[in-house]
């Protein structure tokens, strides 16, 4: 199954802008406890004007979250993860920013594509929920596949490979038909290795190393490596203690302008501005070839 190519033959997503570029998603976590900047934009009209922010510094999307993800967290009740959401997706669609909606609930998905979302990005891929395939096959909206294998509070045990970028293809490859059999078009489909999902760092670095062979999938391809525990751990070297995840941003735009250079639909950050920076002097490389 192969998606039509746009013309940076980076794929195009039915529904969503196209960019000559890979695209910058930037992050508004409306949660306490995120791994890397939670509590900062709890508030609504805090979370309302940093995804603004994040579209003044060059972010293509904004992603609205509203349940942590990092490995050992908790989940959050129904109730408590709409409430958080969807006045942030409503506040930036009337804005005119194109939003996205990070959750594993097709409840929330569905309430927050009614309130002006026009992507939804499941880390589970549609696994965590069983409504999720049928919600978005129904709103006919684009739709992220990450792989996963696992809730938050346990995952870090199922980070066993024999052959990391072997596994991850073939198990996406097998989420992929049955997300179609389940009724959401190809075209709508953007897939994510799921960096720090059930991986360990050498994971993350093989699946980095060999992006190619996840776009051979035939999908767009978001990459989201931002300020994860891979990234802490290579600018630790081999005895100092990983820097705090907010000083992670530099290796970031680093891994932003290695998915651009491999073809990546988009990436997926915190801090956009130096992202913004490194895709677009990859596109520039890429246009003087």
């Amino acid at each position: 199954m192969n998606t039509k190519r746009g013309s940076s033959g980076r794929g195009r997503v039915a529904g969503l802008p196209e960019w000559d570029r890979c695209g910058v998603m930037g992050v508004v976590n409306v949660t306490p406890d995120s791994f890397s900047d939670g509590g900062r934009w709890f508030d609504t009209t805090a979370a309302v004007k940093r995804g603004l922010d994040l579209v003044v510094q060059g972010a293509d999307l904004v992603d609205v979250g509203g349940e942590s993800t990092r490995p050992g967290a908790p989940r959050v009740d129904e109730e408590e993860e709409l409430r958080r959401v969807v006045p942030v997706v409503r506040g930036l669609a009337s804005e005119g920013v194109t939003v996205s909606v990070d959750t594993m609930r097709a409840s929330v998905a569905a309430r927050a594509v009614a309130a002006g979302a026009m992507l939804v990005n499941d880390v589970s891929g549609g696994l965590a929920d069983p409504g999720m395939i049928g919600a978005v096959a129904a709103a006919e909206v684009p739709f992220v596949v990450m792989h996963w294998r696992g809730f938050s509070a346990g995952m870090n045990s199922l980070a066993v490979y024999d052959d990391v970028v072997a596994e991850v293809t073939a198990e996406l490859r097998d989420r992929l038909d049955a997300v179609v059999a389940g009724g959401i078009a190809p075209e709508r489909l953007v897939v994510d290795p799921g960096l720090g999902f059930a991986k360990n760092a050498d994971h993350d670095l093989a699946l980095v190393a060999h992006l190619p062979a996840l776009r051979a999938l035939g999908f767009p391809l978001l990459v989201a490596a931002s300020r994860k525990r891979f990234l802490g751990r290579v600018l630790a070297g081999a005895d100092a203690a990983p820097p705090p995840a907010r000083e992670r941003d530099a290796a970031t735009a680093a891994v932003s302008a290695i998915a651009a250079h491999q073809g990546a639909w988009a990436v997926r950050v915190h801090e956009v501005r130096a992202t913004a920076d490194a895709v677009r002097v990859a596109r520039a490389v890429e246009g003087a070839l």
